[in-house]
Parts: C-alpha cells; structure tokens; sequence
C-alpha cells in the first residue's frame, strides 16, 4: 500500500486536514497565500457622438502601468476573520512583514500557517526570521494540492468583493481596494468549516389520487 503513486503525501494531506478539524489546544490556524499580480490599467475616454446621432467609431486603447502588485491573505479559520496586505512583488521581504501582521493579529498562542512551498516561504532569510519568532509554525501543503488551502476559496469571494469590474490606475487604488474589501468580508466573516455539509432532507412529495 506505500508503494501505490502518491502515497508519500498522504501523511502531509492528513496533517492539513487534521489542523482544520483538530487544531492544537491554544493554537491559532490561518491560511496564507498571494494573490496577483493585479496591473493597474487606465483606459482612454469613450468616444462621443456625432452630430447625426451617431456614435463616433474609435480604437479601444488602454496602457498597462509598469507596476505590480501582489496581494497578500490570511484567513483564520476559527471565525473567518483575513488580514490582507500588498505588495510591490512576492519576495521574503515582504513576505516576513506580511507574516509580522499574522502575529499582531493573533497576539497569543501558537500560529500554524498553511501555505504552499513557495521559495519565499522557506528561503534562508524567513527561516533565521521564524526563528526568532517561535510561535510562528509552518505547514506547507503539497504540490498539486492548492485545494487544501482554505484561502483559496476566499480569494474568490475577495475578488468578486475587490476586483471584480474595477478598473485601477495605479497601487495605491489596488490597497485602497484591498482595505476597503478585507474590512467589509471581516464584518460578515462565519467560522470556516472543513468538510461538506451534510444534505438536506428529502420530504416525502405529496400523494394526489385521482378518483375515476
């Protein structure tokens, strides 16, 4: 049975799914991840009309700005609450301050990041960061296996909230959105629940007899 494909990542699946559904006595659980890049883009202004009433034909043009900017997230299972974050570009830099505001967020007990084995996740400079501070731990889902991570599917209710038919122009528009957005989803955040809801019950249809 341990030779069979895929086996070797069934204990770390079970380790992720075990930290959703048994979390350790006074640990917090968050799921981390970034999202992006989002390019500011602004679009030329729309033609008029013409004297006749007819409407002046022109080429859609638009410029891409050349900044880039990647959103960071984290959602706390417990009670769906995310802190969010953005950043010029997706590095261990950035990636430690995002993990600073994970920890003010969550001043007490253990911290488990869930996230993906991204280079900046586990390079030299986050390693000697995480270690010094303890109570930042990782778990880090494998390969092919995005589906584990909760925030995931937070990011698609964040980019219906956020991104969703907006046109940016540069990155201070994009973090005004992200702030705007991360605050509104809190407001309105449930717990976060491993596993599929139980299906509702079927009700017995009513029974008509025809007479004749």
């Amino acid at each position: 049975m341990d030779d069979e494909p895929g086996s070797a990542v069934r204990p770390k699946r079970t380790r992720i799914v075990g930290l959703y559904t048994h979390p350790p006595q006074g640990a917090t659980v968050v799921c981390a991840d970034e999202l992006g890049p989002v390019t500011p883009r602004t679009f030329g202004p729309a033609p008029g009309w013409s004297l006749d009433g007819r409407r002046i034909k022109a080429p859609l043009e638009y410029s891409r700005g050349p900044d880039k900017t990647w959103v960071y997230g984290a959602l706390r299972v417990r009670d769906g609450e995310a802190v969010t974050m953005t950043a010029p570009s997706r590095n261990s830099v950035n990636y430690q301050r995002f993990l600073e505001l994970v920890e003010r967020a969550n001043p007490t007990g253990d911290i488990w990041v869930i996230t993906d084995n991204l280079s900046s996740h586990h390079s030299v400079s986050t390693r000697a960061w995480l270690a010094d501070h303890p109570r930042i731990k990782h778990a880090f889902i494998p390969v092919g296996a995005c589906w584990l991570n909760l925030q995931e599917a937070w990011w698609r209710i964040f980019r219906r909230e956020a991104l969703a038919g907006q046109t940016f122009a540069d990155a201070a528009e994009i973090r005004q959105a992200t702030e705007h957005a991360t605050a509104a989803l809190n407001r309105r955040a449930r717990p976060w629940i491993w596993g599929r809801p139980p299906p509702p019950p079927r009700h017995r249809r009513r029974r008509f007899v025809y007479c004749l």
